[in-house]
C-alpha cells in the first residue's frame, strides 16, 4: 500500500481547494474539471464512490503541478 491510497473523491476535491483549484465545470461521466486561475492549471477529478487509485492520483497531482509531499502535509 503506497502513500497516496485511501484518499476519497471528498478528500482530493478539500485539498486542491487548499491549494487553489475550484470546481470549473462537469466533464465525461461523473467527472469534473478543476481550474486554477493563477497558475492556469486544469486537472480532471473522478467523482466515483470509494478510493482513488494511487496511479490516479499521482496523475491529478502532476497535471495540478502540485508535489506529492505537499499534498500529504496539506
Amino acid at each position: 500500500m503506497g502513500r497516496l491510497n485511501g484518499f476519497r473523491f471528498r478528500d482530493v476535491a478539500r485539498k486542491l481547494r487548499h491549494f487553489g483549484f475550484r470546481f470549473d465545470r462537469q466533464a465525461a461521466g461523473s467527472h469534473e474539471v478543476w481550474f486554477h486561475m493563477e497558475r492556469n492549471l486544469y486537472t480532471v477529478l473522478p467523482n466515483h464512490s470509494g478510493d482513488i487509485p494511487e496511479g490516479t492520483l499521482r496523475a491529478i497531482l502532476r497535471q495540478a503541478k502540485i508535489e506529492t509531499d505537499d499534498f500529504l502535509r496539506s
